[in-house]
């Protein structure tokens, strides 16, 4: 895809988007408790009660575990069109390192267990969220949560640009190889 094909759906996204206020007033949305019941009939029925103690300590755990309840609010939203194969559960805990056969350390999604074609900005707006959600929980200010946030966009938006000006096979190999990050691993976790 080229820039020109991208601004243009990006264009067409924006121009059919509508405030997050009509989206929560729409009469269409299904109700949250009644998804996550739906989702718990593929769940094992004696950890269900387990799953719930869990998403009940805070926001950012109750979140966690309904990515369900986001992709129906979701699938709502203008998007560009584009369908990856996504997360389908993306926040900042489901990332970690990861050693590769080259011994090279490797940053990447941990959590694979709810994957679906999806469009691509999902996984990017449940990412975002998450930063907010997890300073609130940690007890930092919404503008610390709100500059982590942006954060994430800005560094996601970087290395997509650096991505597209890359082979195939080296986006799929990219990987941290600063000398802090080799350290760090060699003072923590013997072997690295």
């Amino acid at each position: 895809m080229n820039k020109s094909t991208g601004a243009k759906l990006r264009h067409a996204a924006d121009a059919s988007a509508s405030t997050p206020a009509e989206r929560r007033a729409a009469a269409l949305r299904p109700d949250p408790i009644g998804i996550l019941r739906s989702a718990d009939k593929d769940r094992q029925p004696d950890l269900v009660p387990l799953r719930y103690g869990r998403m009940l300590q805070s926001p950012f755990t109750f979140y966690r575990g309904s990515a369900v309840v986001m992709a129906a609010d979701l699938a709502h939203t203008p998007v560009s069109g584009i369908r990856v194969q996504a997360c389908g559960d993306c926040h900042l805990m489901n990332f970690g390192g990861f050693a590769t056969p080259e011994r090279r350390l490797i940053f990447d999604i941990n959590d694979l267990d709810e994957t679906l074609p999806a469009p691509w900005e999902w996984d990017l707006k449940r990412l975002i969220a998450s930063f907010v959600l997890a300073a609130r929980s940690n007890g930092l200010s919404d503008a610390a949560g709100g500059d982590a946030a942006m954060a994430c966009a800005r560094s996601y938006r970087r290395k997509m640009r650096d991505f597209a000006g890359m082979d195939v096979l080296d986006s799929g190999t990219h990987g941290s190889t600063k000398p802090s990050t080799s350290a760090c691993c060699r003072r923590t976790a013997e072997p690295c």
